[in-house]
């Protein structure tokens, strides 16, 4: 029992210490809404002149600038994380995990902006059945704890591993 309260207190502050006290998650992860399509009618109508709705597009990945280099972004600049014990093209992270790390979920194919390879996007089924982005076949995460633009979790080790930004070739930073 003491060696759990031990475990407990000391996932506590490592987590204090990779971040603030803000509760807030990524709006990424957040699912865009359906559109209605018009449906066509016997005569033409101003509805049935809308065009359809374009193909869903996925999450937006960028590359930027931080204190370890150039890395990972969303659209929005929040921080882009892999975790070590990830093997390539499976998460590891559920539950609890997920819930300090949320994924970076796409609803289409992930889109690659300036400096990202697309050739190393894709995507992986999670067990809740999420599509969840991949770089160089690794899964990536958000800190829950970070807002944008923030890098406070890299090289850190929480929930059972260490947490790294990625670097446009897909491999972890220094």
């Amino acid at each position: 029992m003491k060696r759990l309260a031990t475990a407990s207190i000391t996932g506590l502050l490592a987590v204090s210490a990779c971040g603030g006290d803000d509760d807030e998650r990524s709006a990424a992860t957040a699912t865009p809404q359906a559109t209605a399509t018009a449906t066509a009618t016997a005569t033409p109508t101003a509805e049935a002149a809308t065009p359809a709705p374009a193909e869903r597009t996925g999450t937006k990945i960028v590359l930027a600038g931080s204190q370890f280099g150039s890395m990972l972004y969303n659209a929005k600049k929040q921080a882009i994380y892999i975790f070590e014990n990830d093997p390539k093209g499976k998460t590891v992270c559920v539950d609890e995990c997920a819930e300090a790390w949320p994924p970076v979920f796409t609803k289409g194919k992930p889109v690659a902006g300036d400096g990202v390879k697309v050739s190393l996007l894709g995507t992986i089924e999670r067990p809740d059945g999420g599509r969840q982005v991949t770089y160089a076949g690794k899964p990536l995460y958000y800190y829950a704890h970070e807002g944008p633009g923030q890098v406070l979790c890299h090289n850190v080790h929480l929930n059972g591993g260490l947490w790294w930004v990625v670097g446009p070739s897909g491999e972890r930073r220094a």
